[in-house]
């Protein structure tokens, strides 16, 4: 999986530059503001804000963006109580499989962006249910792997709960239960290494191997063009595209 976690990577970088913009951290708070209107503003007894913070907290999204984001939540704003999570599934070329988490106001509008986004690069929006079976919920920590001692950063992992660490190239990435990912990330940052990105994600039980450049091109334009949907979260794809081909496309 070597090429998609590479993805992983490569997105988070984008997406810190694209916070720079604003954009990201709009995107980020409604994640927050929804997640404190429904299971309250403290994080230790709601995992679904903790997550959502802690994915703000990996694009350094300032503290005071955070906490304002609680508050809208759980108070009594129109905004928090205007969004909805809605799914949608579908496939890009050769067959990759594409999750499509959103947060809208407005169905009929995300619905319509999303599908001419899909036709407009080759893909196809789908039926619910026809995707999401592909895809697990994990909790993902990306570590440098610059400076790192994989055995130690094994260790570590272990014993705060985490199922797998997989070394790729530039970085090691961490999985564990959703339920576990403060924890690791805490144990993991408290024994030293660095952390480039903590946060929840769909992980594929199986990849699309691509190994045409042309498709390969395809295949994160489409990506990169639902992210570019406003009302969209978060999109996961079980595309397994080489390294170097990823890095000549994505750049």
């Amino acid at each position: 999986m070597s090429g998609h976690s590479k993805w992983s990577s490569i997105k988070h970088k984008k997406g810190a530059a694209d916070a720079k913009r604003g954009k990201l951290f709009s995107k980020l708070s409604r994640a927050i503001i929804v997640a404190a209107r429904e299971g309250g503003p403290d994080p230790a007894a709601n995992l679904a804000l903790q997550n959502a913070i802690e994915k703000a907290r990996s694009y350094s999204m300032p503290k005071d963006n955070i906490e304002r984001a609680i508050a809208k939540g759980s108070g009594a704003d129109a905004e928090a109580s205007s969004f909805e999570t809605v799914v949608y599934e579908g496939y890009g070329p050769e067959g990759v499989a594409i999750l499509v988490e959103a947060l809208t106001d407005n169905r009929n509008r995300t619905a319509s962006d999303v599908r001419h986004t899909f036709a407009k690069h080759g893909g196809n929006l789908g039926a619910t249910g026809g995707v999401a079976w592909q895809f697990e919920r994990r909790g993902v920590v990306l570590v440098p792997a610059e400076g790192a001692d994989e055995d130690e950063l094994l260790l570590v992992a272990a014993e705060a709960g985490a199922d797998d660490v997989e070394p790729d190239g530039s970085t090691y990435q961490v999985t564990s239960a959703p339920e576990d990912l403060r924890a690791v990330r805490e144990a993991i940052e408290a024994a030293g290494f660095a952390v480039e990105a903590a946060e929840l994600s769909m992980v594929p039980k199986a990849t699309v191997a691509i190994s045409d450049e042309a498709v390969a091109k395809k295949v994160v334009r489409l990506v990169e063009g639902l992210e570019d949907v406003d009302d969209v979260q978060d999109v996961y794809a079980n595309f397994d595209i080489a390294e170097a081909i990823l890095e000549a496309v994505a750049s």
